[in-house]
């Protein structure tokens, strides 16, 4: 799970859960995610990479490289 990229559906940031969808196992799924770094804010859209996996479905991202 760790380095997979995926995209945010629901926007990231301090104080909130957000949602990101991952491709895996052949389809996409939801994950509850958080920022790595509590500073940072993602909006719908943005394209991050997972960098902690915490089983079942939550996962801290940071934004993926270009």
């Amino acid at each position: 799970m760790i380095g997979r990229e995926g995209r945010v559906t629901g926007r990231i940031g301090a104080g909130l859960v957000g949602e990101v969808m991952i491709p895996i196992r052949g389809g996409v799924e939801a994950f509850y995610a958080h920022p790595v770094d509590p500073r940072e804010e993602f909006g719908v859209g943005t394209i991050v990479v997972v960098v902690e996996y915490h089983p079942p479905r939550t996962v801290y991202v940071a934004q993926a490289l270009a």
